[in-house]
Order: C-alpha cells, then sequence, then structure tokens
C-alpha cells in the first residue's frame, strides 16, 4: 500500500516524508537550486505560529520556508 501524498504545509513538527515534487516553476527553481531535490527526506523541526512560515531539515541542512511556497511542496509521509 502506497503512503498518503500531502503538501508539506499541511505537515506537523517532526513529521517526515520523501519529496515528491514541487509544482510551481518559480518555487521549484529556487529550491532545487539549494538542495530540495525530488527523493530526499524532509522533516518539520518547527513551525513558526500565526503562518509565520516553516523551518524543515533536508538531508543535513536546515531551511526556511513561507507558507505560500512550502504549499507548492507534495511529499509522500513516511
Amino acid at each position: 500500500m502506497a503512503n498518503e501524498i500531502g503538501k508539506l504545509s499541511d505537515f506537523k513538527d517532526g513529521q517526515k516524508g520523501v519529496l515528491k515534487s514541487i509544482d510551481d516553476d518559480v518555487i521549484a527553481t529556487k529550491l532545487i537550486s539549494m538542495g530540495m531535490l525530488p527523493g530526499k527526506i524532509i522533516e518539520i523541526v518547527r513551525r513558526i505560529p500565526f503562518g509565520g512560515g516553516i523551518y524543515v531539515k533536508v538531508e543535513d541542512m536546515l531551511m526556511a520556508l513561507r507558507i505560500v511556497e512550502a504549499e507548492h511542496i507534495l511529499v509522500e509521509v513516511l
């Protein structure tokens, strides 16, 4: 049975998943250049209150994402 796929913006603190795709070309170009590639494991480190953004860990790298960016990132739940 396949795992569920959802938007990174819907994940909770500590939740992990495998990056499947980024459905916005502009955001994809930016994130891919920073090393966020399909197949990489992403972990939510912390959500900033009041829609301020999300800190994520991709391998050994920490990144801050806006909610608008995270809404375009599709992740398979682990």
